[in-house]
């Protein structure tokens, strides 16, 4: 294994955990992890799915002079959503990795169908082995079927919660039209209120012109 190998394989042991990892996995890893010695840095911190920088030359028309160029691999920043691990993975992708992610059917298929030497990347080896270890965990784990009296008990206990929050929410509409009515009501008798004492002082106010 080259250098780089082996500090690939130092690299996703700290990162996923030694206790999570199986000795059958650990070994499955050893062998899989990718021995080339050059990639380019980028591509470490994302998925690139094989995409790397190319080299070549750039041909004029007129006179077929040559001068070299390169062709750099179109990154985008990405949140794809993982089933198994149920949030956001924010990762840096190649459109050519985008639709191979959607012909696999999801990040967490693609990372389990593609073979460990056409990863390359360090952060893909990472995330494939962790998606590997949490469908391990999650297969080791006993799973409880409710019989169809507990289900029927459970989906009619379901259906009184709803029906007592309705009535709630209708007493709740009940009781603030009441108080709005009410409030109503106080308004217009004070207007009421008030025309009468104008009309007392326009009979006061003709009292006193009689008078004098």
């Amino acid at each position: 294994m080259a250098f780089r190998g082996k500090e690939m394989m130092k690299k996703l042991v700290k990162k996923v955990g030694a206790e999570n990892i199986t000795p059958e996995l650990k070994e499955k890893l050893k062998a899989c992890v990718p021995d080339t010695k050059v990639v380019m840095g980028r591509a470490k911190r994302g998925l690139y799915a094989g995409r790397h920088i190319q080299y070549g030359n750039r041909v004029s028309e007129d006179g077929g002079n040559k001068s070299r160029r390169c062709w750099k691999p179109n990154v985008q920043e990405k949140r794809l959503f993982s089933y198994i691990f149920d949030s956001h993975i924010k990762v840096k992708v190649t459109t050519h990795a985008l639709r191979c992610i959607d012909k696999a059917g999801g990040i967490d298929e693609y990372l389990l169908k593609t073979p460990y030497q056409k990863m390359d990347t360090e952060m893909g080896l990472y995330w494939k082995t962790k998606v590997e270890a949490r469908y391990a965990e999650l297969g080791q784990m006993e799973v409880a079927f409710f019989n169809p009296e507990d289900e029927a008990k459970l989906e009619q206990g379901f259906k009184d919660l709803n029906i007592a929050k309705k009535d709630a929410r209708r007493e709740a509409r009940r009781t603030f039209r009441k108080k709005g009515g009410g409030n109503k009501g106080d308004e217009e008798a004070s207007i009421e209120g008030g025309g009468g004492s104008e009309s007392h002082q326009e009979d006061d106010n003709g009292w006193l012109e009689a008078k004098a």
